[in-house]
């Protein structure tokens, strides 16, 4: 059974970087495609950003320049979210997730992922 485990959210100020990591409990270079996604209260969880094994890396316009998406070193097992210049707008709950196969733009989407964590709240203050 796939397991996903993050760790990593917290409380920050604004200007200030968090990294999110998301541990997986089989081989990571099993999953085609891995993202991140968040929620933001009484709205549908959206993607932030989203990696395929082949290494094609996709962000959402709002943190390009800010967050990165990373699966190495692969010997963590582990996929991070760097973020950076955090804003109060980042302000959300964070999951990671996973899937065997890579869709290409589909991946972007939330019912592309058989696999999830059980989310991280990140909280940036003003």
């Amino acid at each position: 059974q796939v397991q996903l485990k993050e760790s990593g959210g917290g409380l920050v100020q604004a200007g200030g970087s968090l990294r999110l990591s998301c541990h997986l409990s089989v081989d990571i270079r099993s999953m085609g495609a891995m993202a991140w996604f968040r929620q933001f209260p009484g709205h549908e969880r959206e993607y932030v950003a989203a990696t395929s094994r082949s290494g094609n890396l996709f962000y959402t316009e709002a943190v390009k320049g800010r967050f990165t998406i990373s699966r190495y070193p692969v010997s963590d097992n582990t996929l991070y979210l760097q973020m950076n210049s955090l804003m109060p707008e980042d302000t959300a709950v964070y999951y990671c997730a996973a899937d065997n196969l890579w869709r290409g733009t589909q991946s972007l989407r939330p019912s592309a992922y058989e696999h999830w964590g059980q989310g991280t709240q990140v909280t940036v203050s003003p």
